[in-house]
């Protein structure tokens, strides 16, 4: 099971995160592309660090929300959505080759990820927009009891998937994450993410705020790199993960 992580998230002078000091502990790299966070000189430095951690590189795009961090949902065209996503993707992948890098997967970031999980029409776009760049891109979806409906669309555009479950974030009973305007949001303890940890890898489940359990196909996790405690949530996981 891999460990990625939401990373670059800096801007000009403000910066976001400490994508050095976690990128020891995963392996896969999401790269803010610009419309919610970072900027070229932040791309080309995080994509330095991932290649000195040998990290396998994906790109991070969001709807065009400098402003919100990309966390606000918006009402765009299905052409508008199309070329947003191609615009961001196209960019990372050729910032990589110039660092002789090569992506290979696409996860969307904040509310555009959120939107494409409850929107079938959302999801099917951002399957068209990677389907009709030239190059074999995976997309990194949230692991649901039942992605089947994903999975088939997905074979429609010839797309792949990888299935990922949010190691610092809290799940409502039907397999989505709890809003971010919920105070229980994000999980804020080590004991309880190392606990996490290790009933993902024993069992292959996660558990609802409620207590629900819910079984899932993951292939990785994710953490979020503005989260205060993510090195030390990247230093656990990894520990769980190779005990």
């Amino acid at each position: 099971m891999k460990i990625n992580c939401d990373l670059g998230e800096g801007l000009g002078l403000w910066q976001m995160g400490q994508d050095e000091h976690i990128m020891p502990y995963i392996d896969m790299a999401n790269i803010a592309c610009g419309f919610h966070a970072s900027d070229p000189v932040t791309i080309a430095t995080t994509l330095e660090l991932a290649k000195q951690h040998n990290l396998t590189i994906g790109a991070h795009p969001s709807y065009p929300d400098l402003v919100g961090f990309g966390r606000r949902s918006m009402q765009l065209s299905k052409l508008e959505l199309i070329k947003a996503i191609q615009y961001q993707v196209s960019a990372l992948y050729g910032m990589s080759q110039i660092h002789g890098l090569q992506m290979s997967y696409v996860k969307p970031h904040g509310a555009l990820y959120n939107d494409m999980m409850k929107n079938v029409e959302i999801f099917e776009n951002i399957c068209h927009a990677i389907k009709e760049i030239p190059h074999q891109l995976t997309l990194v979806i949230q692991a649901l009891p039942d992605n089947q409906a994903f999975i088939d669309l997905a074979n429609k555009y010839q797309i792949s998937l990888q299935f990922e479950a949010f190691i610092d974030r809290h799940y409502q009973d039907n397999g989505l994450l709890v809003s971010r305007t919920n105070a229980n949001a994000s999980i804020n303890e080590l004991d309880l993410i190392k606990h996490r940890s290790q009933q993902l890898k024993t069992k292959g489940t996660i558990q609802s705020l409620n207590g629900v359990e819910l079984n899932m196909k993951i292939d990785t996790l994710c953490i979020h790199g503005d989260h205060p405690l993510a090195v030390e949530i990247a230093k656990t996981v990894r520990q769980e993960l190779n005990a």
